[in-house]
């Protein structure tokens, strides 16, 4: 296994999806599959307060097993929950009783959208909240999990001095997300960076359309999807962690015997072509042509252009529910808010579109296939949770 930064394991293990037995996690087959991750040299297992039930499990399993001290935990604040450091030191205490810990290694402020959310936990005393916590030995590390475009990531990134960072990153996402863009940067400040939705919670894996499944089955050496996607985040250097939510020993058993073959800088020409041609396989199904190179930024009037397309087109290569769910963390979730509606039709944007989109046109079916109903009532009631 290789460590690329603060002796992490490059594959993490992701516990927001534990294996189940009817609706419960099956204990058994959990512990199974840890004792084996453990073993073959996984140590870095993330999960969150919000992950219902599985800071309890992996807290319960690493007491009985004596693995904390060969285990790095990371689990993340909701601060859309807290409006007060009494309340924070409230969930943290209980976060501690759930993991059977007392300290945790590395700490996320989980999806935090923008600047302005982090200036208000500033404004509320976290800054001496974690330095308080890190004297004491409670908390090692301090990070964020984000979702939202490059420039509100870079942003973040330098607001304070982040010891770590988490975002969505995969080849579907290169120029969108985070993106490239936003890795590159943090690797150049020497923040590492931990990779979540690797695989598009297995999209790229099970809902990849037929020709780029050919695609794959094609190229040499012969490799299946999973692999593909996996070895285009080791090949980048900035990559630190992948996490993977593995349910299945068989999946386990994989992505290690991939992870202990790994290196970066390994994929060819050959390799990069490759993906240029799955990537358009895929987005053969999008309804809007944009390639989020950015040139349409910034709006006048604060619409995330690219962001609002990617989130539509993931409706249609992916699922409703997928594009609904991204449309509301990277346009919705947040201070500022970057949906589509708010778009006064000024066609600033179309006089610097390379590829010629009627930006104002699709907008339109944007707010028309994405701000439905359920939309606008998730959208109210986020309203005060991430104001400023």
């Amino acid at each position: 296994m290789e460590y690329r930064m603060n002796d992490w394991s490059v594959l993490g293990f992701g516990c927001m999806r534990f294996p189940k037995k009817g609706s419960s996690v099956d204990m058994e087959e959990t512990e199974r599959e840890l004792a084996y991750a453990i073993e073959h040299g996984i140590n870095y297992f993330d999960t969150a307060y919000i992950y219902k039930g599985n800071e309890k499990v992996l807290g319960q399993l690493l007491e009985k097993n004596h693995w904390r001290e060969q285990v790095q935990i990371a689990t993340k604040m909701p601060h859309y929950m807290i409006h007060s450091i009494g309340e924070l030191e409230k969930l943290f205490q209980e976060q501690l009783r759930r993991l059977r810990t007392d300290y945790v290694d590395n700490y996320l402020m989980h999806m935090l959208p923008d600047v302005h959310i982090w200036e208000k936990l500033i404004r509320m005393g976290i800054l001496e909240w974690i330095s308080e916590k890190k004297a004491g030995g409670q908390i090692r590390r301090v990070g964020f999990s984000y979702h939202g475009n490059s420039r509100n990531f870079i942003e973040l990134l330098d607001a304070w001095d982040w010891e770590f960072c988490q975002v969505q990153y995969n080849y579907m996402d290169e120029n969108s997300q985070a993106g490239r863009a936003g890795v590159e940067y943090a690797a150049a400040k020497g923040i590492p960076v931990i990779i979540m939705e690797p695989l598009r919670g297995g999209r790229l894996v099970n809902g990849l359309p037929k020709n780029a499944q050919e695609l794959f089955a094609k190229a040499r050496p012969q490799r299946s999807p999973a692999e593909w996607g996996l070895r285009w985040l080791w090949n980048q250097p900035g990559v630190s962690v992948i996490l993977s939510g593995m349910n299945s020993m068989e999946m386990l058993k994989e992505n290690i015997r991939i992870a202990e073959s790994v290196r970066a800088g390994e994929l060819t020409e050959a390799d990069r072509q490759l993906f240029s041609e799955v990537r358009d396989a895929i987005n053969d199904k999008m309804k809007v042509p944009c390639t989020g190179c950015g040139y349409c930024q910034p709006c006048p009037f604060g619409v995330d252009i690219p962001g609002a397309f990617r989130c539509y087109n993931v409706r249609y290569t992916d699922n409703f529910f997928t594009g609904m769910r991204e449309y509301l963390m990277c346009t919705t979730f947040r201070a500022d808010r970057t949906n589509a509606s708010r778009c006064r039709k000024c066609g600033k944007c179309e006089q610097h579109c390379p590829q010629g989109i009627a930006i104002r046109k699709e907008l339109e079916q944007v707010v028309r296939h994405m701000e439905n109903p359920v939309y606008k009532v998730i959208a109210f009631f986020a309203k005060g949770m991430f104001r400023k």
